[in-house]
């Protein structure tokens, strides 16, 4: 199973900010979008990083309150592990386990941003996956 099959069932939607965005607007950018991280983009198309609660966290924790004033740029990850749709599901898992990154923007040809995935969707994906052969084995035994 590939990537393209994650996101063909999850969407490929993405939330991003500019590298000058404040932590605070991040924040409620989460918040409205129910999400753990965004991709840092000067033009919604370029991975310039990516940003994740994590980021805030220990960055509130070792600069205090007043890095919610500051751009995401202060934060993010600069390097950033990317995907592509034609990579296996369980390479990409075995990856973001390895790096403990939750995580990671999925990439075009070209580069572009093309949608991200959490490790929460590659599990979603596979407890599907488990949940329709457990079925069609039921169906099977059945007739």
């Amino acid at each position: 199973m590939k990537i393209s099959d994650v996101v063909r069932s999850k969407g490929d939607g993405v939330v991003t900010v500019t590298p000058d965005t404040s932590v605070g607007d991040l924040l409620a950018l989460l918040e409205e979008h129910r999400i753990g991280a965004v991709v840092v983009s000067t033009d919604g198309g370029s991975v310039d990083g990516i940003v994740s609660e994590r980021d805030v966290v220990r960055h509130l924790h070792s600069d205090g309150p007043g890095m919610l004033a500051g751009p995401v740029s202060a934060i993010m990850t600069s390097e950033v592990t990317t995907g592509s749709a034609d990579d296996e599901i369980a390479a990409l898992a075995a990856t973001m386990t390895e790096l403990r990154v939750r995580h990671v923007p999925i990439v075009d040809g070209d580069g572009r941003l093309a949608a991200i995935v959490s490790i929460g969707d590659i599990v979603k994906h596979r407890l599907n996956e488990l949940q329709s052969e457990r079925d069609q084995l039921r169906d099977y035994i059945k007739s």
